[in-house]
């Protein structure tokens, strides 16, 4: 078949105008002239030439895949309510509708609409945090890793910090706390060993050092030359022979030498996890009562709104570090502040529970659990109801798992399954265990279980 029985571009573009108007003109042509040219070789090989359809099938399959989203949706089904993989916590009806209000239109974002002047995002979120937590000063930025590397720059530049070994961690994605202290110029004193810390470790160092280097600027305000730095172990357990001191141990001893005391707690804990059947979670409100000069921690975690770090604490140390130029450098953008301030309203209204996604997972009655599992045997025709466990994850609650119940599923090959599932639109993400598809429904928001149904089923009946 020659070539000069393809059809020229512009005749092909005069028969796309479904493509042009919904791809638009320019890049429907580029797809048409990359058809054509792998047509052409095809052609050289020997093949026939295909019909003006199948040329436009092929420029459509290029636009496809060239416009489609490469974040998008998923349903999952893992039991893992804190997914890291899969964007951690979904947010509450009000954070979505708070972000969309702002973003469908304009904002005061930075405008103070009493004066009729530029204003300051800083100012956002934070009048709710200081009500909740009863912090002095907050400050909200994209992340928790940013808020430890902006507070570690704006008050321990060229100043030493001083952090137990056995809290050198790494958090996840390669970020390892000693490297980001170096990265703000702090100097790093570590004291104690591995698997033990005591109070004279802390004691020793700053007894040497701090007393004879603290520039007093007035009566009432104190810049230590000295940062005593906790990092709570968020991911990892630590077990055995180990030995740390209490909290407001460490904080007496470093207020004793002036020092100032800021607490990297990651996870970002309000409510109680003991209460649901699982290990104590260091509590934000803890660290403020202890006495903590500083303290962060994520939003997108236990918090369970969006991704952000926030920083509490003293109103004279917040106030250094929004002056600080990284802190534009790592601000939060209009969208994350409307969300995590919806997030926090519903803590203040005391509606976590009921209203934060996150926490109607974790407290969600297993009778409830059992009930949604037992409706989807029903739905689906197969399967067996089991017991199992499902987890927080997300770098919080390490090793913490507490009782669920799941839809077991028994198929030819559980690995294609899965991959199967993956290409379902929206995806779907499951787990096995003991060579069956494991559904958690714990972790699956009621309004996706018809689109999980029609999922599964399709699969299951393609294998009869």
């Amino acid at each position: 078949m020659s070539l000069r029985s393809l059809p020229p571009v512009e005749q092909l573009l005069q028969a796309s105008g479904v493509l042009i108007a919904t791809y638009g003109r320019p890049l429907t042509l580029t797809a048409l002239r990359l058809a054509l040219d792998e047509i052409r070789v095809d052609v050289r090989a020997g093949n026939m030439a295909p019909s003006n359809e199948q040329i436009l099938a092929r420029a459509e399959s290029h636009l496809t895949t060239w416009t489609k989203p490469t974040l998008q949706p998923v349903i999952n089904a893992t039991g893992v309510i804190l997914h890291t993989n899969l964007g951690r916590a979904p947010l509450s009806g009000a954070a979505i509708r708070a972000m969309q209000a702002v973003s469908e239109g304009y904002s005061n974002l930075e405008f103070d609409l009493d004066t009729g002047k530029r204003g300051s995002r800083l100012l956002h979120a934070e009048a709710v945090l200081q009500k909740l937590t009863g912090a002095e000063a907050a400050l909200v930025v994209n992340n928790c890793a940013s808020a430890v590397l902006l507070v570690l720059t704006a008050l321990a530049g060229r100043k030493r910090v001083i952090i137990p070994r056995s809290q050198l961690v790494e958090i996840g994605g390669g970020f390892r706390v000693p490297d980001v202290m170096k990265q703000s110029g702090a100097k790093l004193v570590e004291i104690g060993t591995t698997n033990k810390v005591r109070l004279a470790d802390y004691e020793e160092v700053l007894a040497s050092s701090v007393l004879s280097e603290t520039i007093r600027l007035s009566a009432s305000s104190v810049v230590a030359s000295v940062l005593v730095m906790r990092a709570h172990r968020s991911n990892f357990k630590m077990t055995g022979f180990t030995e740390e001191p209490e909290l407001v141990e460490i904080v007496r001893i470093a207020h004793k030498h002036d020092a100032v005391f800021v607490d990297d707690l990651g996870s970002g804990a309000l409510l109680e996890t003991a209460k649901y059947g699982m290990e104590h979670e260091p509590m934000v409100q803890e660290s403020l009562a202890a006495g903590a000069d500083l303290v962060m921690f994520s939003g997108d975690k236990l918090l369970g709104g969006p991704q952000a770090g926030i920083i509490l604490g003293k109103a004279d140390l917040i106030a250094k570090i929004k002056k600080h130029p990284l802190a534009r450098a790592v601000r939060a953008d209009k969208t994350c502040l409307a969300a995590l301030t919806a997030t926090l309203l519903h803590y203040l209204k005391d509606e976590a529970e009921s209203e934060v996604p996150i926490w109607r997972m974790v407290s969600m009655p297993l009778d409830e659990v059992k009930g949604r599992a037992e409706h989807w045997k029903r739905e689906l025709g197969c399967g067996e109801v089991a017991p199992s466990e499902s987890t927080v994850g997300g770098g919080s609650l390490p090793g913490e798992s507490f009782p669920t119940w799941v839809l077991s599923l028994s198929v030819k090959s559980p690995d294609k399954f899965l991959s199967r599932l993956r290409k379902n639109h929206p995806p779907v993400i499951a787990r096995t265990e003991n060579d069956k598809i494991i559904l958690d429904p714990r972790t699956v928001l009621p309004e996706q279980e018809s689109i999980l149904f029609s999922a599964v089923y399709l699969l299951l009946s393609e294998q009869k």
